[in-house]
């Protein structure tokens, strides 16, 4: 069944740009999810660690490469049930799919991001969904800063320290949860000085604009894509795909 926003829920995401799904992956599908995410990570590490010795890779995380053609669990993720129907209300039932980041984030003393936005407000409305495939504590947990998706907001200071941002909320979770933001407004990932690696899932999401997307760069997956609508969204236009 798709998931539509409830009162409260438009409500959050309007005023504060995020929404925390918990449970949002759960049983099997997690269980699915989560071997799929462990093996292709272990395959794909070696790669990952000499590039990193010749400097052309940054030590503080790890996407596991062309992850949608390694296992169909990472395309059905793209349009789960538990979310899709709120990125499709958000989003007037209109748009794209950019791209997914399978990622590993090491216990570092130092996070690999600052607090950012992704795009500027001139940019269409651009939406990530992060599903933690393990449990996050507060140490490499996501944050936010509600009411930062806002035009007029901030502005915000330049903190040395990530936990000195005023107004900032981190967001902790069980494997399978779920956190959809606005990224108009800002966030990062916490410092993660003592605790496990943090593997999670960013699935990017863009409203459709003409020319936006390549009808090329999904073209090894054309044959998981088995409805219209994905077809759609993956940019597939072609009324052959099977």
């Amino acid at each position: 069944m798709v998931q539509r926003p409830t009162e409260i829920q438009q409500k959050q995401w309007l005023e504060e740009g995020y929404l925390v799904i918990e449970d949002a992956i759960a049983g099997e599908d997690l269980r699915r999810l989560q071997r799929a995410f462990d093996t292709w990570a272990e395959k794909c590490k070696a790669d990952w660690l000499e590039s990193v010795e010749a400097g052309q890779a940054s030590p503080t995380f790890y996407d596991i490469p062309n992850v949608l053609e390694r296992d169909e669990v990472f395309i059905d993720l793209v349009d789960h049930s538990s979310f899709y129907g709120l990125l499709a209300e958000f989003m007037v039932n209109d748009m794209i799919f950019i791209g997914p980041q399978a990622r590993t984030v090491p216990a570092w003393p130092v996070s690999y991001s600052g607090w950012h936005q992704d795009v500027p407000f001139s940019n269409p409305l651009h939406i990530k969904v992060q599903v933690y495939v393990n449990d996050v504590d507060r140490d490499g947990a996501f944050a936010f800063i509600p009411g930062s998706h806002r035009r007029g907001t901030g502005p915000y200071p330049a903190v040395q320290r990530l936990q000195s941002m005023p107004g900032h909320r981190v967001l902790p979770g069980r494997a399978g949860t779920a956190i959809l933001f606005n990224t108009y407004g800002y966030h990062t990932a916490m410092d993660n000085p003592r605790g496990q690696p943090r593997k999670s899932i960013i699935l990017i999401y863009e409203k459709r604009t003409p020319g936006r997307l390549d009808p090329k760069a999904f073209a090894a997956i054309a044959h998981r894509c088995r409805t219209p609508e994905r077809r759609r969204l993956f940019g597939l236009e072609d009324p052959t795909c099977p």
